[in-house]
């Protein structure tokens, strides 16, 4: 391994909520470092899910963390010249980051309104067990039951 080993950064809590996953949820959606917008993206749909659904918006976005977060993925692996399916276990920051990359991937999909009401719905879909979302980690969740005849392989 070249260099020193790269030290983990400390995220600051977003300012409305005090919390730190959502403001790596904010830092996910922001783009070319236009935070303000993803700001307003964020809190907008949190916004949008209290008025639809009449709840507190941060419960149905830990709902939705919990549903769409994944127990196990699948990383490929070289061995004999045959390329396997290795189901892994996801720890950590892991299931938080693929969580959160496929609520915004799934919103991003979605077409006819803002992204902040697209957004609102996929979290709100995501908290009842539906959605694009949660078919992606269904999806995942699938390849690596049928794949764990090479788990020895891990």
């Amino acid at each position: 391994m070249r260099g020193k080993p790269v030290t983990k950064r400390q995220v600051t809590p977003d300012p409305k909520f005090n919390r730190v996953d959502i403001a790596k949820f904010i830092n996910k959606i922001m783009r070319r470092g236009k935070k303000t917008v993803a700001q307003s993206i964020v809190y907008n749909a949190f916004e949008y899910i209290s008025n639809k659904t009449k709840q507190d918006p941060i419960s149905i976005y830990d709902a939705a963390m919990r549903n769409v977060s994944p127990n196990l993925e699948v990383k490929g692996k070289r061995i004999g010249g045959s390329n396997y399916q290795v189901p892994i276990v996801v720890i950590g920051d892991r299931k938080l980051t693929l969580a959160h990359r496929w609520l915004i991937k799934a919103a991003q999909s979605r077409k006819g309104a803002a992204m902040s009401a697209r957004l609102g719905e996929e979290l709100i879909a995501a908290a009842k067990g539906e959605g694009e979302a949660m078919k992606k980690r269904e999806d995942i969740q699938r390849m690596a039951e049928s794949n764990k005849a090479f788990a020895h392989f891990a």
